[in-house]
C-alpha cells in the first residue's frame, strides 16, 4: 500500500460549476481570489487544500464561509482507513 502522500485523494467540490455559472475563467478567479492559476486548476480537478483557500475562493465566487460545506463537501474518510491508523 502506498502512502498518504504518495496518493492522490481527490475531493469532489463545485467550484468549476459555480465560476462557470457567473462566466468567469479560471485566470479571473485566481486573480479575483489572489491565489495561483494553478491553484484554482488544482482544486478544480479534486485536489485539497487548505482552509484559507477555500475562503479566498468562496469570497471570489461571492460567497460567505458559511457556504463551505455546500461547495466544499466534507470529505468522509471510509472505514477501513479509519481503521489502519
Amino acid at each position: 500500500m502506498e502512502p498518504m502522500d504518495a496518493q492522490e485523494e481527490r475531493v469532489p467540490n463545485r467550484v468549476r460549476e459555480l465560476r462557470e455559472n457567473k462566466l468567469m475563467t479560471q485566470a479571473q478567479l485566481a486573480r479575483k481570489a489572489k491565489v495561483a492559476l494553478r491553484t484554482i486548476h488544482s482544486v478544480e480537478k479534486g485536489m485539497n487544500c487548505r482552509m484559507d483557500t477555500k475562503r479566498k475562493i468562496l469570497l471570489a465566487l461571492g460567497l460567505g464561509f458559511e457556504d463551505k460545506d455546500q461547495v466544499f463537501p466534507p470529505v468522509r474518510r471510509s472505514r477501513s482507513f479509519m481503521t489502519m491508523y
